[in-house]
């Protein structure tokens, strides 16, 4: 279009806009995309990637307390916080060096500014430059909400801080229910923090099946992590070199640092989209159809910019969708059902489909299947943890609705479980699968015996 300066300008190089980018590119349009921060978006530089790091060595403190029970004789470890941060650093800088590399042999130009909207088809840059585009595509994620303003939230910190500290807490108040507060209560408490999780709901991972909130909850204590629930953080005071920490009902925890994980918010603001009536849905997230076309025709949205289903791999479809249809002659829906995702606790959680709540209120009968053991490697260490797995049957079909599984690999085992789940396989089909032995994972086709039956036609 000789009136536009690209076929496509993408505000924000998270994994979702730069998949859309990179695809585009390919089929042959003229790619722009700006990036204010820095290249791969939250997952990369301040989300799920650095955090699976952290992850992964807080689980040492329990594979040196195993190996004991299996002859090995360990001296006392030590852990050394700014050895893995600064680690943690070049792994993260490595990646965002490979995400710009593909920018770039994909022919996309890459713009490192702020940039909103001035109309339909002009990108406003911070630097004063404006472009103009036939297509806009906001891919700008979303960003932690702290939350109603207390005495002395700005001692708060956000996940976002949490992976720069500049030493491991001693005592941290984790504020929060959801994924990013469990997973960072479980990675200080592996580390050696003092840690207290404080949920204002009933029980922690709302949205979750029961059963596997009640199960983690249990394992969590074991393992030494205070969960307050039924509270919230009321104010924050510094006394001296550390903080003392009111809720709800008064009591007073002190500690060196209170986090708050309570969830995130698209990032909307400051994007123009007030100007141009673009509708912002109800949840907060900008209202896109399902090719993630916004209320103005010819600008799209991807991403937790939307709050549809706020993973990197949906993120990741859905701006390979959006290319797909707009660049390669291929309308392509993004379907939101049936997402496998995982909780980096410890243990581990994996799952997909219907909670067994869900399941009730769908379905005419409901078949339930589960169990809960010992994990074998568990068998010598003397450690005191069980795993715990559930399938839920649509009784009627005998399909397969709902997985969900705690314990070791749990993420690795739910993404293989989706591929049958998605397929719609059956309980009969789990059934007459030949189990891997000994693993945890044989006991998703070794389950015959019913832990219970109902829903609407049962009852």
């Amino acid at each position: 279009m000789a009136d536009h300066d690209v076929d496509l300008f993408v505000i924000g190089a998270g994994s979702g806009g730069v998949r859309a980018a990179r695809i585009a590119s390919s089929y042959g349009a003229r790619v722009m995309i700006a990036e204010e921060y820095r290249v791969g978006g939250t997952c990369v530089i301040r989300g799920c990637v650095p955090k699976k790091l952290l992850v992964y060595a807080s689980r040492f403190s329990d594979e040196f307390e195993d190996a004991a029970g299996y002859g090995w004789t360990v001296a006392e470890p030590e852990f050394h916080w700014p050895t893995l941060i600064a680690n943690k650093d070049r792994e993260i800088a490595r990646l965002e060096a490979a995400y710009t590399s593909t920018l770039e042999r994909f022919n996309v130009t890459l713009v490192k500014s702020r940039a909103a909207l001035e109309d339909a088809h002009t990108v406003r840059l911070a630097t004063g430059a404006r472009v103009r585009a036939e297509t806009i595509l906001i891919s700008t994620g979303a960003w932690p909400h702290l939350g109603p303003k207390i005495s002395g939230l700005e001692h708060a910190i956000s996940s976002n801080e949490a992976f720069h500290l500049p030493e491991l807490p001693k005592r941290i108040v984790i504020q929060g229910g959801g994924y990013i507060a469990v997973e960072f209560a479980c990675i200080f408490a592996g580390l050696g923090s003092e840690v207290t999780l404080v949920y204002r709901g009933e029980n922690i991972l709302r949205g979750f099946d029961d059963e596997v909130r009640e199960h983690l909850r249990h394992e969590m204590r074991g393992r030494g992590i205070t969960v307050t629930c039924g509270h919230t953080v009321a104010a924050i005071e510094r006394a001296g070199e550390e903080f003392r920490v009111r809720l709800s009902d008064n009591s007073v925890i002190a500690a060196d640092k209170a986090m708050f994980a309570i969830g995130r918010r698209p990032n909307v603001m400051g994007l123009g989209l007030e100007s141009l009536q673009i509708k912002i849905h109800e949840h907060g997230g900008i209202d896109v159809d399902e090719y993630s076309r916004s209320s103005v025709p010819n600008i799209y949205a991807v991403g937790d910019v939307t709050n549809r289903v706020n993973l990197t791999p949906v993120a990741i479809r859905e701006g390979h969708a959006f290319a797909d249809t707009v660049y390669g002659g291929r309308p392509t829906p993004v379907d939101h059902t049936n997402v496998p995702t995982a909780v980096f606790s410890e243990p581990e959680i994996g799952v997909i489909g219907l909670t067994e709540h869900q399941a009730r209120e769908r379905l005419d009968i409901v078949d339930v299947y589960k169990t809960s053991f010992r994990p074998m490697k568990a068998t010598l260490s003397g450690r005191n943890t069980r795993s715990f797995m559930k399938l839920l049957v649509d009784g009627k079909t005998d399909r397969v609705v709902g997985c969900h599984i705690v314990g070791p690999d749990a993420g690795e085992l739910i993404q293989i479980i989706g591929v049958a789940v998605r397929m719609g396989a059956t309980k009969a089909d789990f059934d007459a699968t030949m189990a891997v032995h000994p693993t945890a994972a044989e006991e998703l086709v070794t389950l015959r015996e019913k832990a219970m039956s109902y829903g609407r036609a049962a009852e």
